[in-house]
């Protein structure tokens, strides 16, 4: 089918006469159609992983690769399993930690947040909170002195700062003569931090975790462990080897199960928009299609000639199939290299033209991500290429066809 005349046919139809300007500027519209279809859909790709490798990194920055606890709840021999774990394959380290739900007061103020006891000492082997904070000492949650770190926006909600005193609630309650009263504890605001998420500024609270233990009434005992693992992406597979080797009253978890629904809308969302951007590169493999059959009906005397002379119809399907291959080829190849280019360079082009404008498209004082993060996946690159090379090779089986099916007689019969 593919003989090197009808290729080499199909090749010098691709090339402008003077009297086919009109088509050569629909086969240029429609090879850089694809062009742009291509580069959109890589560069927007590029930055929805950006976004979701920011919002993964600051998401395991505070919680664990995985946890460990047991089915009550609390963790009582932590120390023991401690020094198991940390041999089990594709462990780097771990920490131990206590959680529970309270409410914090500040004069009129009110607002319920997750209290988290770390163990200072150790809290940098599993997460960075430690570089995270923005007032005061990550040091300065010593035991005994009953400090509280903050979120930023808690912190604002509840109108404190470094040095200020604030009040927690725990759901435990006394009994006294006077009744049954719920446990309050005067707290000191020695630190302030902002990982970047609302989630995490807007509910949490750290503090060291043997007050916490106190103030939950578990002084000899911790929630749990909470695990680094070598391998994040493999977190369940690891998890699941780990909990085979322990007992059944302990429970794991691993960061996939906690931010499932997150990180499953992410998914989609990036699938959605790669079907919405797969259109631009659909309409442009449309325009082939219509150069094309323009180009039929303006070479119906040659195809006659060249069925005259001998050619078989697989033949002149051949030569308008590699006119169509060739305008989908180029466009595909244009638009990986500027694809690629404007992905790897997205980040300093958005920041000059916000230079040239004077407007920042992502103010940080209302997106957490204030700039656009890129992350180049070249599996994405592979499958628009691919994709788009091929709607373009599907564009030129009708034409193609009709060409061949044209009778060298009714051509040639008016000219």
């Amino acid at each position: 089918m593919f003989k090197p005349l009808s290729v080499y046919i199909g090749m010098r139809y691709t090339r402008a006469k003077r009297r086919d300007h009109f088509i050569s500027f629909i086969s240029l519209s429609s090879m850089l159609g694809v062009a742009l279809g291509v580069a959109a859909l890589i560069t927007v790709l590029s930055v929805m992983n950006g976004f979701e490798k920011e919002l993964r990194t600051r998401i395991l920055g505070m919680t664990s690769h995985a946890f460990i606890t047991e089915a009550n709840g609390s963790l009582k021999d932590w120390k023991s399993l401690q020094d198991r774990i940390v041999h089990e394959p594709h462990v780097v380290d771990s920490a131990p930690f206590v959680e529970g739900q309270a409410m914090l007061s500040q004069g009129s103020r009110v607002s319920g947040a997750q209290i988290r006891g770390i163990d200072p000492n150790l809290e940098g082997r599993v997460s960075t909170i430690g570089n995270k904070i923005i007032q005061g000492q990550f040091s300065a949650l010593k035991p005994g002195s009953f400090g509280i770190i903050l979120g930023k926006d808690l912190a604002l909600t509840m109108g404190v700062t470094t040095g200020d005193k604030i009040t927690l609630i725990t759901p435990d309650v006394s009994p006294t003569p006077a009744g049954i009263i719920p446990r309050l504890k005067r707290l000191d605001v020695v630190g302030i931090f902002e990982i970047g998420m609302y989630e995490y500024d807007s509910a949490l609270a750290i503090m060291n975790i043997e007050d916490a233990a106190k103030l939950f009434r578990i002084p000899s005992s911790v929630t749990g462990l909470r695990l680094k693992l070598d391998d994040v992406y493999k977190a369940p597979s690891i998890t699941r080897d780990i909990m085979m080797t322990l007992p059944v009253n302990y429970r794991g978890a691993d960061w996939t199960y906690q931010h499932a629904n997150f990180f499953r809308a992410l998914k989609t969302e990036k699938i959605v928009m790669f079907v919405i951007l797969l259109l631009i590169v659909a309409v442009a493999a449309f325009n082939i299609v219509s150069t094309l059959i323009m180009m039929v009906t303006d070479k119906q005397s040659d195809i006659a000639i060249l069925r005259t002379l001998g050619m078989t119809p697989k033949s002149i399907m051949t030569i308008f199939m590699v006119q169509g291959t060739l305008i989908g080829l180029f466009g595909t190849l244009i638009g990986i290299v500027g694809g690629v280019t404007l992905a790897l360079n997205v980040e300093s082009i958005i920041s000059g033209v916000e230079k040239i404008l004077g407007y920042q498209f992502l103010p940080a004082d209302v997106y957490y991500i204030s700039s656009l993060p890129s992350d180049l996946q070249w599996n994405d690159v592979t499958v628009i290429g691919i994709t788009a090379f091929v709607l373009s090779l599907l564009s030129t089986i009708y034409p193609s066809w009709r060409a061949a099916k044209i009778r060298p007689a009714e051509a040639l019969r008016y000219d």
